[in-house]
């Protein structure tokens, strides 16, 4: 007999952020496969038995061969009969490369679900006292990854996006400051515009520091990953939130 596997997402960071739904999956898993930025007490909450395995991608590891082996070991566990969740950080579907394990599963003849998680993209920015959209200075967002690979490979209309759209997160994207910085400036916006960078955030060690698009890199030389960028008049409500 097939077993199931529930593919999870764990929130932003603080523990208490991961939904009632993704919780009581958790709470009946034989195995869990669980990522880097997960929080670490979630995986208290999966029964004594439950077998946890970590498959993280640690910064700067070939990202494909991991990704294919959480592939084979999802259909591996869930073909035993078992039921699997994949705990991964934020949601599932952003950035979380659950799309590519959950057409694996499809094409293997598993069934699964999909849970979907609090995304760090707007949690980070609330928990920061920044809202990611605000009537008069910001009627839409756009979210990118920021980490060297994606962004070196994004197309210029994507980049030209990020700068006329009012308000522009990118995600993994410490290492690249510099050049999403060139391409706001690139395509227009202002070097006054606010900047923030969350590290951490929904976390006790939460860290967050402002300034703007001429400023922002000389303010963050203490910013380690995971950290998120956001870029955008919103910026400016954290001093009133």
């Amino acid at each position: 007999m097939t077993g199931f596997v529930y593919l999870v997402g764990a929130g932003p960071g603080d523990p208490e952020l991961i939904t009632v739904k993704g919780l009581k999956a958790l709470q009946r898993a034989d195995v869990v496969l669980y990522d880097r930025l997960i929080a670490q007490e979630l995986l208290d909450d999966a029964p004594a038995h439950a077998e946890r395995i970590y498959v993280g991608k640690d910064l700067g590891s070939p990202s494909q061969p991991r990704q294919d082996a959480i592939h084979e070991a999802l259909v591996h566990h869930a073909k035993l009969g078992k039921t699997v969740v994949r705990l991964k950080g934020g949601d599932p579907f952003v950035f979380g490369r659950g799309s590519e394990e959950a057409a694996y599963l499809t094409v293997h003849g598993v069934s699964y679900a999909v849970i979907p998680g609090i995304s760090s993209a707007i949690a980070g920015p609330g928990a920061a006292g920044i809202p990611v959209t605000h009537r008069g200075l910001s009627a839409g967002f756009c979210v990118f990854a920021g980490q060297e690979g994606e962004a070196n490979h994004l197309p210029e209309s994507h980049w030209q996006a990020a700068a006329l759209i009012g308000t522009a997160v990118f995600l993994m994207g410490v290492s690249r400051l510099s050049k999403i910085l060139e391409k706001q400036r690139q395509y227009g916006r202002p070097e006054s515009t606010p900047v923030a960078m969350i590290a951490s955030a929904t976390c006790p060690e939460q860290k967050v520091i402002t300034g703007t698009l001429a400023t922002i890199e000389s303010l963050v030389t203490e910013i380690h990953p995971p950290a998120i960028i956001i870029i955008g008049d919103v910026v400016g409500m954290r001093e009133l939130l």
